[in-house]
């Protein structure tokens, strides 16, 4: 049986915010994890990636990071849940917005 292949979606900060950020299928920046462009495809990732590197002027440090298994919007590694949902010592950013608490 193989393996199901693994999704992945950019992610990144916004340089004026701190904010994280997510890169959508449109090209912008979106704060909410569920709008992300999440795909499988690694030479797609390879140039979502380029496109996002190119946008310093918005953007700093993007990357790929994966997402479970089965079509399913949410982030592989722990740093990754942490980011898409906030910082956890007080209401910040996502968490003062009520969206992922």
């Amino acid at each position: 049986m193989s393996q199901p292949t693994r999704a992945q979606y950019v992610t990144a900060n916004d340089l004026l915010t701190g904010e994280v950020v997510f890169l959508a299928s449109d090209g912008g920046w979106v704060q909410d994890l569920g709008r992300a462009m999440f795909f499988t495809d690694p030479d797609e990732g390879a140039i979502r990636l380029t496109r996002a590197e190119a946008d310093g002027g918005r953007v700093v440090g993007p990357y790929l990071a994966d997402a479970a298994h089965d079509g399913v919007k949410e982030p592989v590694h722990f740093r990754e849940r942490f980011r898409a949902t906030g910082p956890s010592n007080y209401f910040h950013g996502k968490q003062e917005r009520g969206a992922h608490v």
